[in-house]
C-alpha cells in the first residue's frame, strides 16, 4: 500500500511541475468568451521604457507598469493615447487596433521614449 501511495504522489509531482513549466499562450481565449486575447507589457523602470520598442498585431492591448519610485505618464507623439501621473505599481493600458508605428515618451521626463508597431 504504499509503494501505491508513493506512486501516485510521484504521478501527481510530475504533473505538477509539468504544468507549471508549460507556457501560457498568449492568445488565450479572454474570459471564455471564445475570442483570442493578445497583449504585450512594457514595464517603466529607471527612467526607461523597457522594451523600448515593441511590435505586435492588431487588436494588442500594450500595457504599461510604473515600478519606478517616482511617477511617469505615457502619451503618445501624435496624441492617440494619454495616460493620467502613474505612480508606482500604477498601469496603463491601450488596444492599438489600427497597424502603424506609434511613439510615445514621458510627459513628466520627455528623454523617456518609447514605439510600439503595430501590424
Amino acid at each position: 500500500m504504499g509503494k501505491i501511495l508513493s506512486r501516485i504522489g510521484l504521478v501527481a509531482l510530475v504533473i505538477t511541475v509539468f504544468a507549471l513549466l508549460t507556457p501560457v499562450d498568449q492568445h488565450a481565449n479572454a474570459a471564455g468568451q471564445g475570442q483570442a486575447a493578445l497583449s504585450a507589457a512594457v514595464k517603466i523602470d529607471n527612467f526607461s521604457f523597457g522594451p523600448a520598442a515593441v511590435t505586435v498585431p492588431v487588436g494588442t492591448t500594450v500595457r504599461w507598469t510604473n515600478q519606478d519610485d517616482i511617477p511617469h505618464t505615457v502619451v503618445s507623439t501624435d496624441g492617440v493615447f494619454k495616460s493620467k501621473a502613474l505612480d508606482t505599481d500604477d498601469k496603463f493600458s491601450f488596444v492599438f487596433n489600427k497597424p502603424g508605428t506609434y511613439s510615445y515618451f514621458c510627459s513628466i521626463h520627455p528623454k523617456m521614449t518609447g514605439q510600439i508597431i503595430v501590424q
